[in-house]
């Protein structure tokens, strides 16, 4: 039984078990790091995915088993990013940044995004360019798989918002990957 098999695992962690540790780190980093990448950008992932292990560290106390280590540290870890997002956007007042702004989208009928093949760059450059609110959203929801409920709660905002975030996401990114958008 996995959770069983977690509960140790996260008592072997808050008793300083030798390798313990490490153990999670190894069966859990890829996964929180390609969160981290798409929530805040390879650059500060790197040292973010840092942060989330110290703080898992430290909130080992926390995990009671409810859910699978797995799903409780990529809470964790989707909250540190978030965390993280909210202080860069306050520091840079860019928290009101809204898509609405930006230039045109293109018809959504459109035939352009469908007849192109798009690498898997070109779509991870393109998440990269949306407003921070609407990226975390299109991730938690699109990528991550994430209800609106659970990205509302997540973002500390309306279910409504959520929903309008990642539509107009989903707008903004077919704009920029059939070329319309900059």
């Amino acid at each position: 039984m996995e959770g069983h098999a977690d509960l140790g695992l996260a008592e072997r962690c808050r008793q300083d078990a030798p390798g313990a540790f490490e153990q999670v780190y190894r069966q859990h980093a890829p996964r929180l790091f390609g969160l981290a990448c798409r929530l805040v950008g390879r650059n500060e992932a790197e040292d973010l995915l840092q942060e989330i292990f110290l703080a898992a560290h430290r909130k080992m106390s926390l995990y009671k088993g409810e859910s699978s280590l797995g799903t409780w540290l990529f809470r964790l870890a989707t909250n540190q990013c978030l965390d993280y997002l909210r202080s860069r956007a306050a520091r840079s007042n860019q928290l009101t940044d809204t898509i609405d702004d930006e230039l045109p989208l293109p018809d959504v009928g459109s035939r352009g995004i469908a007849e192109r093949t798009v690498s898997k760059m070109d779509l991870e450059r393109a998440v990269a360019q949306l407003p921070e609110g609407a990226r975390a959203a299109f991730v938690l929801h699109d990528v991550q798989g994430l209800e609106h409920k659970e990205v509302a709660e997540a973002l500390g905002i309306a279910e409504g918002t959520s929903k309008s975030q990642v539509h107009k996401a989903r707008l903004r990114l077919r704009a920029l990957l059939s070329g319309t958008g900059t």
